[in-house]
């Protein structure tokens, strides 16, 4: 590594701060020190470093399989002009917008942001974005507890399991108490005992998922909405398939007071699992509970267009006592890229792009039900995602679909004992007749050798 400072630069500074060497500047408390040396290999030249870097690139074959997979984050398009837009200077390199007058760009692409999830989700406010869809619903789970005083949250069973563990993590910290509304054999929440369980007028938010961990549309009907009320509970709408959102009823249409999920699919890459961007948005009537941030829109003193942070509910902002969320990361450049790709493919555009995933996903439904062994767990209308009955368990038919270079999907048998012989699969604008063709013969020499195992 090169840097500027000569010896003489690092004695000057050593002696400032007080220090005899630079190790002893850096020197870990032995209280706290690592007491076993690591064994690390010796520091290497740059150019050698990008050779290693490049021979581990060149192993990387994951992109030329035929892929299947979803699960919470979906291989969708990812126009160019949003890498060229959104890697400016001026857009990669921004922070907070605490100084308004000079972020002007940042506040205005927020506020488009937040008007975008009110269009999509049909309520009345949204905030800046958050760190993902599963922190975006424990937040909601806390709002919720916050606006009612009651501590009990009823999860349905068929909300993403990382999303439940993650509200798991929240809950123990506020000594909240979650209760699991069962999943029918049907693929979807079980309504009927949901409000059998909300007699007892004690629940702070029920939460559903809708398309569901399973792919299929679960949304309360209309007893179960007037049940949620009555209890004084509120209803928490989440959403990992953002797509749908474009074509299916919007969460404030079926009830929800609130509606979180994940905005992956507007133009954010797979990247590994992350960073991705959370949304959530509710009613006027619990604004001044929203966490994060919240840009704005108003006029300055010569009457031009203004925009502003305003109604700011963090710690770091206001009183800590009064504070009503503590997020400190909320990748508001993975928001910038969703708006930038809402704005780039407008409103006909995206419902073009989820009609098609719409129409593949039917697809991959059809020839997978037509393979002698196989067929579709559920018959409830679904998005882009499907659960299908294999010969066998699952993890062996993955394996054998793996070898041929398909990624046939996701293990259900992983949260879903009752599952074990179940494939979660997705289609996407993506996938061609020619994966579901490949897809479709590799599952006809499945079987036998599946079935055996």
């Amino acid at each position: 590594m090169y840097t500027p400072h000569t010896a003489r630069d690092i004695d000057e500074m050593l002696t400032v701060v007080g220090a005899p060497t630079l190790g002893e500047l850096a020197r870990v408390p032995d209280a706290v020190a690592l007491k076993v040396r690591l064994d690390l290999p010796q520091a290497t030249a740059e150019i050698d470093l990008l050779r290693r870097f490049e021979h581990l690139a060149a192993r990387d074959t994951g992109v030329a399989y035929r892929q299947f997979v979803g699960a919470g984050a979906y291989h969708h398009y990812v126009p160019p002009v949003l890498g060229a837009l959104a890697m400016r200077g001026e857009f990669l390199t921004a922070y907070t917008p605490y100084q308004a007058e000079v972020s002007q760009g940042s506040l205005q692409a927020i506020y488009e942001w937040q008007t975008y999830v009110c269009l999509l989700t049909g309520l009345d406010i949204a905030n800046a974005s958050v760190y993902d869809g599963a922190t975006a619903m424990a937040e909601a789970a806390i709002m919720a507890i916050n606006a009612t005083g009651h501590r009990t949250l009823l999860v349905s069973r068929a909300v993403h399991p990382n999303y439940r563990v993650v509200l798991k993590t929240y809950a123990d910290g506020l000594d909240a108490v979650i209760e699991e509304i069962p999943d029918t054999a049907g693929g979807i929440t079980d309504w009927q005992q949901l409000a059998e369980r909300l007699a007892a007028k004690d629940v702070a938010a029920v939460v559903v998922q809708s398309p569901n961990f399973f792919g299929n549309v679960d949304t309360p009907d209309e007893a179960s909405q007037q049940a949620i009320k009555a209890a004084g509970a509120l209803l928490i709408g989440v959403v990992a398939e953002a797509l749908s959102l474009a074509v299916l009823q919007p969460p404030a249409h079926w009830g929800a007071d609130i509606a979180v999920g994940e905005a992956q699919s507007f133009g954010v890459s797979l990247a590994y699992g992350g960073p991705y961007v959370g949304f959530m948005a509710t009613t006027k009537e619990h604004l001044r509970r929203l966490p994060g941030r919240l840009a704005g829109k108003s006029v300055d003193a010569q009457g031009r267009t203004a925009y502003v942070l305003t109604l700011q509910a963090r710690e770091q902002h206001i009183r800590r006592e009064k504070a009503t969320s503590n997020i400190c990361t909320n990748q508001a450049h993975c928001a910038l890229l969703a708006t930038m790709y809402l704005a780039a493919v407008g409103n006909t555009g995206l419902r073009a792009i989820a009609t098609e995933n719409l129409r593949r996903s039917r697809q991959l439904a059809t020839a997978v039900a037509n393979v002698p062994g196989f067929r579709l767990a559920h018959q409830a209308p679904f998005f882009n995602e499907l659960v299908v009955r294999v010969p066998g368990r699952a993890g062996d038919v993955l394996a054998a679909l793996e070898a041929k270079g398909i990624l046939g999907g996701v293990d259900l048998g992983r949260w879903y004992p009752e599952y074990a012989d179940a494939i979660l699969m997705t289609a996407t604008e993506l996938t061609t007749d020619a994966d579901i063709d490949a897809l479709s013969a590799a599952l006809k020499e499945v079987p036998a050798r599946a079935a055996a195992v």
